[in-house]
Parts: structure tokens; C-alpha cells; sequence
């Protein structure tokens, strides 16, 4: 089976870029349908060594290399002096944007104003294909474009699109940052076992596969995560001595929509 989306210019190389390639490569994209610009020299080298044609500036592309989909793969910070070496593409190609925080007007004011853009945020377990990407599709973006844009970003995880950018900070804030939560909570948990008296390798075995089992479970089951975590909760037990602690005025619920609130304030920020 080949991913049939036409041919690919991935601008940038970072860890993210590698793993949408890497997902696009494993569900059979020709690597001749696939370039790569990437400056620095030691990512370069990740991405030659997977298979990449990858040069260090557009102008090293091949000249009859004309890519359907322009993706921009960059940090924000330097999106504004990164974007407009690829401005001559907007008439043959439809751009998608995984940069955080930048919303489509801006990425118009950089590449020109009639190009077609889809503004997404994949995240971090797009490394094992288990991400969780959002899209929305600014105006002149076709139909097929969109079919062809679900499978690019398919190819690394579960897929959903919204109609009103607006909702992309508090995606972003949910999803795109969501696995650093989840990380901080395996470290949490780990220092606490070993608080409690565990070995540090118990304690972090017992951390990383409590989560990991505990996602799994809730992402296949079909309860709710509220329901799954009442299952848990004998009365009078322990789990329920530690969810009143969890759950109290201040606790994990409130501090979780503070720090969700925050993200998105500085998505917000970034799109400045």
C-alpha cells in the first residue's frame, strides 16, 4: 500500500519533522516523492541516514522538484525568516504548517496572501505513531486536499479537524503539550514510590507502566475515564485515601485547568 499524496517538501528536520517522515515512509511513501531542507548539519545527517533527500537551502533542490505539499516543520521563533524562501511554491502547492502558535494570517503574510494553508498541531507520540494531531484548513483549501491532508498526518496517529482556529490554543494546550503532563506525573509518582520505600528502579517500572496501562485501558475501554477511575475506588480503601488528597480544593483537577489555561495563554502569545 502507498500513501498516494503526491510529492513532499518537509522544511525542517527536528524531531517532529523525522517523525512524520519516518510515519510516511512506513506506510509507503516512494522516498523519491519525499525532499527535506534542514540547515543544521548534524539533523541533516538524522534525516540522510533515514533515507531523506535532504539539502541544507531550497535553492539545492532539484529543479524539476515540485512538491504538492510544503511542510513547515520549523520552531517559531525562527518561522518568519525561514518561511519566505519557500513563498514561490503558493501556486502549485498547499502548505501544512505544524509551527506552534501561528495562525494561518500570519503564515499568509510569509508564504502570500492566496495560499492554501492547513494550520495542525501533532505532538510528541507521533515518534511511535500514537499522536494525536488537530488541523484546521484555511480558506482556498481543497476538499481533496483535506483527504490528502488526514492521511499525511494520519500516518502518525489519530487525526481531527476543527472549524474555528481560535479553538487551536487550547488544542495546542491540551494535546500538543498534554505529554509533558503526562511525563511529569510518571517522575511524580516514581519520586513518590521511592518516598514511600521502593527501590528507584521499582519505583520508576511501576510509574511507566502504571500510566502506560492506565492510557491504554482508558483508550480502548468503553467507559469513561470518570467511570474507569470509580472502578478503581473501593470505599473506605486506599485509592480513595489518596483521590481525597488528589481531588481536594487546589488539587490535581485545579491545577490541571491552570496549567492548561497558561499553555494556551502562550499560544496565544506566540501567534503575536
Amino acid at each position: 500500500m502507498s500513501l498516494a499524496v503526491g510529492r513532499l517538501l518537509l522544511v525542517g528536520c527536528g524531531k517532529m519533522g523525522r517523525a512524520l517522515a519516518q510515519g510516511w515512509l512506513d506506510t509507503g511513501l516512494d522516498p523519491e516523492n519525499l525532499a527535506a531542507v534542514e540547515p543544521h548539519v548534524g539533523t541533516a545527517q538524522l534525516a540522510r541516514d533515514m533515507g531523506i533527500n535532504t539539502v541544507s537551502d531550497p535553492t539545492e533542490l532539484a529543479d524539476d522538484f515540485m512538491p504538492d505539499w510544503v511542510v513547515l516543520a520549523v520552531k517559531p521563533q525562527v518561522l518568519a525568516e525561514v518561511a519566505p524562501k519557500f513563498a514561490g511554491y503558493a501556486e502549485i502547492s498547499t502548505y501544512l504548517s505544524v509551527v506552534a502558535g501561528k495562525p494561518v494570517a500570519a503564515l499568509r503574510g510569509l508564504v502570500g496572501d492566496r495560499a492554501a494553508i492547513v494550520r495542525a498541531m501533532p505532538n510528541t507520540p507521533a515518534a511511535i505513531r500514537r499522536g494525536m494531531s488537530v488541523a484546521f484548513a484555511g480558506s482556498g483549501v481543497k476538499p481533496d486536499a483535506k483527504v490528502a491532508c488526514t492521511a499525511l498526518l494520519g500516518a502518525v496517529g489519530e487525526v481531527a479537524w476543527i472549524e474555528d482556529e481560535a479553538s487551536m490554543d487550547a488544542v495546542t494546550a491540551v494535546s500538543g503539550s498534554g505529554p509533558a503532563y503526562v511525563f511529569l506525573l510518571i517522575e511524580a509518582l516514581a519520586d513518590a514510590a521511592v518516598a514511600a520505600g521502593l527501590a528507584k528502579d521499582l519505583a520508576l517500572t511501576l510509574a511507566h507502566n502504571t500510566v502506560a496501562g492506565a492510557g491504554e485501558l482508558a483508550l480502548t475501554s468503553e467507559d469513561t475515564a470518570a467511570t474507569l477511575r470509580r472502578d478503581v475506588t473501593s470505599p473506605g480503601g486506599t485509592t480513595e485515601a489518596a483521590l481525597r488528597v488528589l481531588m481536594a480544593d487546589g488539587g490535581l483537577p485545579d491545577l490541571m485547568k491552570s496549567a492548561v489555561a497558561a499553555a494556551a495563554a502562550r499560544s496565544r502569545e506566540l501567534a503575536g
